[in-house]
């Protein structure tokens, strides 16, 4: 146990036999102390403020609020706070929700106890650990191309929302209250950040990827 106490550890997750288990685990190791436990993302938020944990185990895949929309309001709110997400899934989306929000930490619940202490006193030193399969996620993310139409600005998406509905330039430039110059410039910069040649691909591409809503 260091100098200044224990680390201080909240646990959130909407199943009760889950945190009873960690609750015991909490209380079996001596330079851990379990200050409170949280049912949803929302209480976890709010729990956070209340108890000033060193330490969130956050689980992600929650009613209402999930792990990771609880993560980044704690991050928000409580910057001092670390959170490790530690859940059952290994989904690539999971993974990327969870450390965009802000968590240093990714786990999946087989882990042992040793391996979750040690990630826990990591997590109070600002150290980053992750389940061998939430690295796998980070190098192939690291490494596959950036999905089409990720540089589109907000304005280029509005412009192909309208493309996708069928409008012509003049429709667009009328229903923007812009020039028709302004449109054909939007236009060839969607064309070119596509890397289509015809308005037919650019609205196959946005409709196949979900570009626009």
């Amino acid at each position: 146990m260091s100098d200044q106490g224990p680390i201080r550890v909240l646990i959130v997750d909407d199943h009760a036999v889950v945190r009873s288990g960690l609750a015991a685990f909490l209380l079996a190791t001596d330079d851990l102390e379990l200050v409170g436990e949280a049912s949803s993302g929302e209480e976890a938020v709010r729990r956070c403020a209340q108890l000033k944990p060193d330490v969130v185990l956050m689980d992600l895949v929650m009613p209402q609020m999930d792990g990771a929309a609880a993560t980044r309001a704690i991050r928000e709110a409580c910057p001092h706070v670390q959170v490790i997400a530690l859940t059952s899934f290994k989904e690539d989306n999971l993974v990327q929700a969870a450390l965009q929000a802000g968590a240093i930490g990714y786990l999946l619940k087989n882990v042992s106890a040793d391996e979750l202490a040690n990630a826990i006193r990591a997590a109070k030193a600002g150290r980053p650990t992750l389940a061998p399969e939430a690295a796998q996620v980070l190098i192939h993310s690291a490494t596959k191309p950036p999905s089409p139409g990720h540089d589109l600005t907000d304005r280029e998406r509005e412009v192909l929302a309208l493309l996708v509905e069928g409008l012509n330039n003049v429709e667009i430039a009328d229903r923007l209250v812009v020039s028709r110059s302004t449109i054909k410039f939007h236009v060839s910069s969607i064309f070119s950040k596509l890397g289509v040649t015809s308005r037919t691909e650019a609205v196959a591409l946005a409709v196949q990827h979900h570009l626009v809503q």
